[in-house]
């Protein structure tokens, strides 16, 4: 049995005791009330109760961390101590239409020196409450299933990587943008799948079940826990220019060393175009 930090056991006790509510109330998903949040952006109160499980959970473990939450937003604790980054169910119109595909996800942002601002991910948690497979990852510890190291897909040619993304809809994302991506990247590859969770996407580049994955306009919360989870696992994963990851346009592109390489030249050329 692997052991990981007491951080971890943190994170996955309050994901696990925030699920049994959330498997529950996904049985009754018909009966959720449901209040609109944006353009085809809606917020239930399955979202709140998790929400509310988890930094319960959180604080009393870490009371003086801050905390970034989907829906609670910024919560200010000691600027020299780590915050929690928290999305209560990543994948929230599946879970509100009865798709079994969706997460919760729980990442750990480490303060820059003297407390200047935000700095790198220092571990991260996928939980998928429907299958109990949990996905997490610590900085230099690698990435793990369970018990089970994680390592990226080890396929070298596009014509046999199955690749995942996030289509636009109303109100988010940029089509012709999408559309000038998909048009130059699917011609290449094996397949591409669109299932509704940034968060699942990225551990399941981590346990190379896909072989890469992008998206564009996404929230810091979507991909945190994703971003150490593939690069603990061997992979990269940058901007669609190949820089950092860009939280500020929630842009990323993530892959295996090979893969990254062609699907960064495929996406930047699209997008020169």
């Amino acid at each position: 049995m692997v052991s990981h930090s007491g951080l971890i056991t943190v994170m996955e006790r309050a994901a696990r005791k925030a699920a049994g509510r959330l498997r529950r109330d996904f049985g009754e998903v018909e009966q959720l009330q449901v209040s609109r949040k944006g353009p085809a952006d809606f917020v239930s109160l399955a979202d709140q109760r998790t929400e509310q499980s988890l930094v319960e959970e959180l604080r009393h473990a870490r009371p003086d961390w801050g905390l970034l939450l989907e829906e609670g937003g910024a919560i200010e604790g000691n600027p020299l101590k780590p915050r929690w980054i928290v999305d209560p169910i990543d994948g929230t119109s599946n879970f509100l239409h009865g798709i079994p595909h969706f997460a919760i996800s729980i990442a750990v942002q480490e303060p820059k020196p003297g407390g200047q601002g935000w700095g790198e991910i220092s571990h991260g948690l996928v939980y998928q409450p429907l299958t109990d497979e949990s996905y997490w990852a610590e900085k230099g510890r690698g990435a793990w299933l369970h018990d089970r190291r994680l390592r990226v897909s080890s396929r070298r040619h596009l014509d046999e990587a199955l690749v995942a993304t996030g289509i636009p809809f109303k109100g988010h994302g940029d089509t012709e943008r999408f559309q000038k991506i998909l048009g130059v990247v699917a011609p290449e590859v094996a397949g591409i799948r669109r299932f509704g969770s940034a968060a699942l996407d990225l551990a399941w580049v981590a346990a190379g079940r896909y072989e890469g994955f992008w998206e564009e306009d996404l929230n810091f919360w979507d991909i945190a826990a994703g971003l150490i989870l593939v690069r603990e696992a061997g992979g990269f994963i940058t901007d669609f220019r190949g820089g950092d990851a860009n939280v500020a346009k929630g842009q990323v592109l993530a892959a295996n060393g090979e893969l990254h390489s062609r699907l960064h030249k495929l996406v930047a050329g699209a997008l020169r175009s």
